[in-house]
């Protein structure tokens, strides 16, 4: 796939060329990804002005970490059945015409819109075999964010409007909850979402969409990688608020990328090589779950990094067993500069209502 230059002020074209030389072919893919972030950086302050307040996804100035205190003190204010839904392919199924009817309420330009028209119709290639599409964002691209921002906005409208009659919607990219009072209002939420987003394409998935009930703990949901559950105060008794930590996909997805950088293929290398590739890991990882109630997990990561480094060092000097309370201690490790997550949390404030 390649790009042709237009006439001056035309926009480039789409060239199918499946005998292209892969430096060719990387060459264009290149050349693709600079004229997609253009369009972003031309299309995004046109659409932020009329985002709403509820999406936080891939928007400046906005994180993920807004997102979850949002629900955090809805939940704690009395919204106590969720709705956590979930899109089934929404990058993938996202129809070309509806989306394109609602970039043209904000942008004219011809050049811009036929651009945007030559990326839907470029199709895919999987196994070297080119085929059509008439739904799904650019595979990948630096604007598809943008792209599935605009789609779902219309779902933000629906839901903001009737808010009354719902609750708070809280959505990143696309994934998306509302937090309502009454189970009856989650329903409505529910039956609204999918009026909305039938238009688009899109549906909700039906094995993955539920209605959760949080009073005392009785149900906990997953979202941006916590696990979030009402859990009883130690200081007042009787008293729950909302409460999140990594869930357990967050949690098997680092031991899984410890494991592997812990690996006895690696026992070549020196200690300090491995915990150079450790802490940029545990930094990050810690860094993103730090706020919230994540204090207990962090020990568990701290023992099993601490166990697989023992793991690793024992295999290097062919001893047996693990040896990770005698021989290669919290003390070692910290020599070696392996970094701790025990002690980074930053809890957030449990200002709520019994």
């Amino acid at each position: 796939m390649s790009w042709r230059r237009g006439p001056l002020g035309a926009p480039a074209t789409l060239q199918f060329g499946l005998d292209s030389s892969p430096p060719a072919r990387a060459h264009h893919a290149l050349r693709d990804r600079v004229l997609m972030s253009a369009a972003k950086l031309i299309l995004e302050p046109i659409f932020e002005a009329q985002f709403s307040p509820v999406s936080f996804g891939f928007r400046p100035k906005r994180s993920a970490h807004d997102a979850l205190e949002v629900i955090r003190q809805a939940a704690n204010a009395g919204a106590h059945w969720v709705l956590d839904a979930d899109i089934r392919s929404c990058f993938d199924e996202i129809d070309h015409e509806a989306l394109m009817a609602l970039i043209e309420r904000r942008v004219s330009d011809r050049a811009m819109m036929k651009l945007l028209r030559s990326w839907f119709r470029a199709g895919i290639i999987e196994g070297g075999v080119y085929s059509d599409t008439d739904s799904g964002t650019p595979q990948g691209s630096p604007i598809s964010p943008l792209l599935c921002n605009i789609a779902l906005s219309v779902l933000d409208e629906a839901l903001a409007e009737a808010s009354l009659q719902t609750g708070t919607v809280v959505r990143y990219a696309d994934d998306w909850l509302v937090l309502c009072p009454t189970k009856q209002r989650a329903e409505t939420a529910r039956s609204m979402a999918e009026a909305a987003l039938a238009p688009l394409g899109l549906r909700l998935h039906p094995d993955k969409t539920r209605i959760v009930h949080l009073t005392r703990g009785a149900e906990g949901f997953d979202f941006l990688g916590f696990h979030h559950r009402m859990v009883e105060s130690w200081k007042w008794p009787g008293r729950y608020y909302l409460q999140r930590w990594p869930s357990d996909r967050a949690m098997a997805s680092i031991k899984a990328k410890v494991r592997e950088m812990t690996d006895r293929r690696h026992v070549g290398l020196s200690f300090h090589d491995v915990a150079d590739r450790l802490n940029p890991l545990l930094r990050g990882w810690s860094g993103y779950f730090r706020f919230g109630n994540s204090a207990r997990k962090f020990s568990v990561i701290d023992s099993y990094v601490a166990e697989r480094m023992a793991i690793l060092a024992s295999n290097k000097y062919g001893l047996s067993g693990r040896n990770w309370a005698t021989r290669f201690t919290y003390e070692w490790l910290q020599h070696l500069g392996i970094y701790r997550l025990n002690g980074k949390v930053i809890n957030g404030n449990a200002h709520a209502r019994q």
